[in-house]
C-alpha cells in the first residue's frame, strides 16, 4: 500500500503539470489583404511547390492565393492535435455573419499561422475590409481556447 500512494500523488502532479502547460494565447492577430504574388519564393521558379517558410497556410480555397489572411502568431505550451480556427466575418457587401472553419495541428511554443479567406469567399480587391470579425481557436472536443475580435464586433454596453 506505501507504493500505491506516492504513484497517485506524482500522477496527480503530474497531471496538474500538464492542465497547466495546455494554455494557449493569439499574441498577434494582424488582418489584411494579401496578392498572390506575396507567397511567391525563389524556389518557385526552380520548379518547386509553394514554400510556405516557417508561416501555416490554410486558406478556404487552396487554389487561389489572392485573399483576406488573418495572420495569427499563436503561443501554445503543449502540441494540440485537431485544432479548429474559426473565423467569423461581417463582409462589406453584407450584414450577414458568414463562417469559415479551418483545421489544424497547432504545435508547441510559437507558431505562425496565415488563416486566407481566397476566391468567391471573398470580395474582390485589396480595399475591401471586413466591417467586423471575431477569430477563435477550438480543441478536438470543442471547446475555446483562444479568442479574438475586432472593436466592431459586439455592441457597447449601456
Amino acid at each position: 500500500m506505501r507504493l500505491f500512494r506516492p504513484s497517485i500523488l506524482s500522477l496527480l502532479l503530474v497531471a496538474a503539470t500538464v492542465a497547466g502547460a495546455a494554455e494557449v494565447e493569439f499574441k498577434r492577430v494582424w488582418p489584411g489583404w494579401r496578392d498572390a504574388e506575396s507567397f511567391e519564393r525563389i524556389s518557385e521558379y526552380f520548379g518547386r511547390g509553394e514554400n510556405p517558410g516557417r508561416e501555416i497556410i490554410v486558406r478556404t480555397q487552396p487554389s487561389e492565393r489572392a485573399g483576406y489572411y488573418f495572420l495569427v502568431r499563436v503561443k501554445s505550451a503543449t502540441a494540440i492535435p485537431d485544432a479548429r480556427f474559426e473565423v467569423q466575418v461581417v463582409r462589406p457587401d453584407s450584414p450577414d455573419v458568414k463562417t469559415f472553419k479551418f483545421s489544424a495541428t497547432v504545435p508547441p511554443k510559437e507558431n505562425v499561422f496565415q488563416l486566407g479567406l481566397t476566391g468567391a469567399d471573398w470580395p474582390d480587391g485589396s480595399d475591401a475590409n471586413p466591417v467586423a470579425w471575431k477569430l477563435s481557436l477550438h480543441a478536438a472536443d470543442g471547446r475555446v481556447l483562444a479568442e479574438h475580435k475586432s472593436f466592431l464586433w459586439e455592441k457597447p454596453t449601456k
